[in-house]
């Protein structure tokens, strides 16, 4: 099965003139649900892109310049939050959100699109991770900031628990969204957990179902995932999708050889 985005009035418009596409995401450094509960986020960008060497480590209030891929790839930009971050891929003045952050992260989201010379209005899809609120938060601000209502997206197990003002649409294995984006189910850190992937670019958007660590990955926390069986089983699973950046919901991204590390992380997990 298919998701299939119905475009908006103004996608149509935009789409006559060019074919643009980006994709913003917005993964998390740290567990908001797992680690603080009301904690407020701090305005903070670094960006780079899909075929960049590694990720500086972003002290708050730096940002690193831009990277443009020379095949068309999409690029990417992170939002770093102190303990949330978002990470924007765009290309050609569209753009998707995977994850929103805690609850107050709209307007650290806002002025990072600013800094792609993007708005709300170039915003396309929303897609969500999972149910916990460090990656929902801001969903109904987003939408909100949005001048059309969007459509969203989100694993079939998780989605009642997901607050929004609009209905999300469940999917996963074999559905893509937004233009050749796949969805993995990726099942243990919560029951309907979620992965998205480029192809084309070579990116992961893992969520928790891995973590990055010490400029390396690591797999997902045993303290805050449901069925750490399934948790290992989605690492194992996720080794057989190629791709080179990886951008998680906790910890600096991975930029080179992250499937060879993903492998390696689940064979010492077998």
């Amino acid at each position: 099965m298919t998701a299939f985005v119905f475009p908006t009035r103004r996608m149509l418009l935009r789409d006559m003139g060019k074919a643009g596409l980006a994709v913003m995401i917005l993964g998390t450094a740290a567990c908001a649900a797992e680690s603080t509960d009301n904690a407020t986020p701090t305005p903070d960008t670094t960006e780079g892109g899909a075929t960049s060497g590694p990720s500086p480590t972003s002290a708050p209030g730096s940002t690193a310049p831009a990277e443009t891929s020379s095949d068309g790839a999409h690029e990417w930009h992170r939002v770093n939050l102190g303990f949330v971050s978002a990470y924007l891929l765009y290309r050609g003045g569209e753009a998707a959100i995977v994850d929103t952050g805690v609850p107050g992260s709209e307007g650290a989201i806002g002025a990072a699109l600013g800094e792609i010379s993007l708005g709300w209005g170039d915003v396309g899809t929303l897609v969500v991770t999972h149910l916990h609120p460090d990656h929902q938060g801001s969903l109904p601000a987003v939408i909100e900031a949005t001048t059309d209502v969007l459509p969203w997206f989100a694993g079939a197990a998780d989605l009642a628990a997901i607050e929004a003002p609009t209905q999300g649409q469940a999917v996963g294995d074999g559905d893509t969204v937004f233009r050749g984006l796949q969805i993995i189910e990726t099942p243990g850190h919560t029951a309907g957990h979620i992965s998205v992937l480029d192809p084309v670019a070579g990116i992961l958007v893992a969520g928790d179902a891995i973590n990055g660590e010490g400029g390396g990955v690591v797999g997902p926390n045993p303290g805050f995932s449901a069925d750490m069986e399934l948790a290992n089983a989605s690492v194992a699973k996720l080794a057989g999708f190629d791709y080179q950046v990886i951008l998680f919901g906790h910890g600096e991204p991975v930029t080179a050889n992250g499937s060879t590390l993903v492998s390696e992380l689940a064979g010492a997990d077998s």
